[in-house]
Parts: C-alpha cells; structure tokens; sequence
C-alpha cells in the first residue's frame, strides 16, 4: 500500500492535550502554539533539565531554538515566558537540554514540569495531526469514511479516530489536500 508519509512526520500536542503537532514561538498569539515537550525534572549541577519531547522534530531543540513555556500546575511558580536552547543531547530516549540563563541547580528545579511548546512548523509533506483533526476521511474509491476526531498513538502506526467508530492507520493515507485525507486501506477495515 503508498505511503504518502515523509520521515518528518509531526507528532505534538496543543496545550489542550490533544495529539498534534509544533518552531520559533511567538507569545503573542499562544493560541497557535503547539506542546512540543515537558521539562521532567533538573540533571545535574549545572542546570540542564530532562526533556520529554511529544514530537520526533529534533530541531525544536537546536541551539538558538525558541520555546515558549508554560506550568500547569498552579501550586508552581510562574517560567520565564520563554527559554533559548543552548545545547542538548539525548539521554535514555529522552534529551539533556541546557537553556541559557540556568545554570545551576537551583535555576533549574523551579523548571520542573514546564511545559514547551511552539509555532507549528512549515513542512508541505509532513502530517501534522492539528491539521488531520475535523477533517474527512475518504477511501480510494471517493467514498467519505468519516470525519478524524483524535489520533492516537501506537507502536506500529499512529491511528486516525474516526467519527464512525474506525480506527485507520497513518500509514494508509496517501494524500490530503484541501478537500479531505484520502486512504488506501485492505478490504474489510471499514466493514
């Protein structure tokens, strides 16, 4: 079966905690921002933290990237409204990350359980799942399947949650365009 999936495919989430997707930051419209990660917790004594990333973009954490933070948890103090990459590597499937600024210990414990987010980035051939999200889902043969209202996660293919109770796989879409995702599926998975 095609394809249509790039290696770049975008796996973020809105602040809402919905699956999606998320580049530089713009705090001044925080409603187009995307969760591209969460600090876990401080390494070290320098101030790195341990990043989570919810995307497979590893240049949201390039040096000189721009992430715009923000703490859910109301018993936490106030982020700064946006931190600078510096340096990061990855560490046991997470990333060591050191923003400018923190550096020590102490600078990075109040960063725990921040969370990063970003403008979506610009990339026509990857899948963006805030782009798949109310859109209609059509099979091969023009026939609509249902409209997508969750993506979810799993290990072999990220799912598309139909409105028709239907799970598809990303890896039957081959296209979407401004009409809908067309999906190249086996016979029997819409029965």
């Amino acid at each position: 079966m095609p394809r249509s999936t790039s290696s770049t495919e975008e796996v973020e989430r809105p602040p809402d905690g919905t699956r999606v997707d998320g580049g530089v930051a713009d705090r001044t419209d925080f409603g187009s921002l995307l969760e591209v990660g969460r600090i876990i917790r401080p390494h070290g004594i320098r101030g790195g933290v341990v990043v989570q990333l919810v995307t497979n973009r590893l240049e949201r954490l390039r040096p000189g990237a721009r992430l715009v933070c923000s703490q859910p948890k109301l018993d936490r103090p106030s982020p700064p409204d946006e931190l600078e990459v510096v340096a990061s590597r990855p560490h046991q499937g997470r990333h060591i990350v050191v923003f400018a600024g923190v550096s020590s210990i102490d600078a990075a414990e109040p960063l725990r359980d921040v969370l990063l987010s970003a403008a979506p980035l610009d990339d026509p051939d990857a899948l963006f799942v805030h782009d798949l999200i109310g859109r209609t889902v059509v099979d091969a043969g023009g026939v609509p399947r249902g409209t997508v209202t969750a993506v979810e996660a799993n290990p072999a293919s990220d799912l598309l949650v139909l409105d028709e109770r239907h799970y598809v796989p990303l890896r039957f879409v081959v296209r979407r365009d401004a009409d809908g995702i067309v999906v190249d599926v086996p016979d029997g998975l819409f029965d």
